[in-house]
Formats: structure tokens, sequence, C-alpha cells
């Protein structure tokens, strides 16, 4: 989630009200708003790739009928093995924009498989939507288990990363462990904690995102991240998804972390959740 997530919410309630009629539209035009895909992100927003394989994934969606092709960053850990991490960024800049937090993850003992949705930088490019983004992932994870089935396999996601983790994590058995950061219970549940949460829209909503409904079934050991000043993301929206999971699972505040500083910001704190909950 990003700043113009915020402001960009009023306009879908006055496109909700002249769209009533229009599901299709208003689907389409949220879809671009939640996930606001780019191609390239602003030169001061590109981190450091030199060092990061590029992978390319190849799919057929069930849900569009169409073969997808998705691009990705591998970065290697030097012990070769290390247990490995799939990535999930979050809206609005691609896979490169998160390179400051691939790498971050990496220090703490992981290779990281970091992708790009359909939408997203060199990624097939088609209007991602909820299923598709799923869909995605689940490839990703696939791809991770063809490559490396004897190393140990754990999901990450950031902010609207951290719903598509918590989903696949829902849907799979051969995951060691589910890490989500600055993420939320529900697109609805984000909306309400805003400004413009008291209008009766969420009925609306087409890109839902329940993570609530799914962090119960999974049955990986689960660690929530939170910064204390996470002016996008409530921290509460975190606590609460903690609160769903089944146990072992771990919920970290780190304080003074912002929704782009807590990955750095919290990192012995992410060390010590990390040996306590995983072994790692």
């Amino acid at each position: 989630m990003t700043s113009s997530f915020r402001w960009r919410w009023p306009a879908l309630v006055l496109l909700a009200a002249a769209l009533f009629g229009g599901c299709t539209s208003l689907d389409a035009q949220q879809r671009k708003w939640i996930f606001m895909p780019s191609a390239a992100n602003p030169a001061w927003y590109r981190g450091q790739i030199d060092d990061m394989e590029e992978v390319w994934i190849e799919h057929l969606s069930t849900e569009s009928g169409q073969p997808v092709k998705l691009h990705a960053r591998w970065l290697t850990h030097e012990n070769p093995q290390a247990p490995v991490l799939l990535y999930l960024h979050g809206a609005r800049y691609n896979v490169d924009g998160s390179a400051f937090r691939i790498r971050q993850m990496s220090e703490l003992g992981f290779s990281v498989l970091a992708i790009d949705y359909r939408g997203f930088g060199r990624s097939t490019d088609e209007l991602p939507s909820e299923p598709f983004v799923y869909e995605d992932a689940r490839a990703a994870w696939a791809w991770l288990a063809q490559q490396h089935p004897q190393r140990p396999r754990y999901i990450f996601g950031h902010s609207l990363g951290g719903a598509i983790a918590v989903h696949l994590a829902s849907e799979v058995s051969d995951a060691r462990g589910l890490i989500v950061e600055g993420t939320f219970t529900s697109i609805a549940d984000v909306f309400q904690s805003m400004k413009w949460g008291w209008l009766p829209i969420t009925a609306l909503i087409t890109q839902r995102f329940e993570a609530i409904d799914k962090i119960g079934r999974v049955t990986a050991p689960v660690l929530v991240v939170h910064g204390s000043r996470d002016g996008l993301i409530n921290p509460e929206l975190g606590r609460a998804l903690y609160e769903r999971a089944a146990a072992p699972k771990k919920f970290v505040l780190v304080d003074g972390g912002t929704h782009y500083s807590t990955n750095g910001r919290g990192r012995e704190q992410y060390r010590e959740a990390l040996k306590s909950l995983f072994g790692l």
C-alpha cells in the first residue's frame, strides 16, 4: 500500500455512486486503484539489483485461459543450503523497488525469489486482479519447489503482498513458515480504518483480500511484523490478523517502524523471531 491509496479511496466512493449499476467498470477501476501496477519505478525508488539473477516463470492462467510470463529476481545466499524465501511485494512499485527489502531478508539467512505479478514490471501486461495474483504466487511457489525441492521454503509478503502470502500459505502444505509485514485483515477493514471509513460502501469492494478468513487455515508457523508508526496500515490490523492465526505464532511490533522502514529498523527483532519461531 502507498500514500496514493489514501486519497484514491474518496474517488472510489464517487465512482461507486456513479457506476452503481456498472459492476464491470467498477471492478476494473478498483483493480487499477488497489494494485496501481507499474512497468517501471521512478529513478529515486530503484534498488541495487546488479547481483540479482533474472528469472522467468511461465504458467497457464486458469482464470483467463491465457499463458502468463512472470519476471522475477533471484538473490542467492552464500550458504548453498540456506532456506529459500518467496517474496511477494505490495502495490504500486514493481519488484526492483523492493530490492532493499529483498536484500535485508537475504542478510537474515535466506536465498530469495521475488516476483512481479502480471501487470508489474516486465511480467505479462494484464490488469491484475485478486484471483490473478493468487495464481501468480502459486506458480512461483511451484517453481521454487521444482528448483529447490530439498531446501526448506518460506513465504513472505509485505503490505498487499501479505494478504497474497496468507492466501498461498493457506493452500499449500509444504511451507515451513509464513512471514507477513505491514499487512492487514481485509481491504474493507483498511478502508474502514481511514478518514472515509464511515461510508457504507464496503459491499461494493470487489478486490476484498479477506486474509482474516484464511489465516486460521495456515498450518505453518506464522510471524506477523508491524511498525508502530505505520501510517498506511494500522498496526491494530496486523495484530488482529495475528490473533486469528493458529499457534505456533509470534507478533513483533517494531518501535518507530513505518510502512517502509520496519524491515530494516527491526533487523534484530526479526533475527530473534526467526530463531525462536522457526529455529533459523
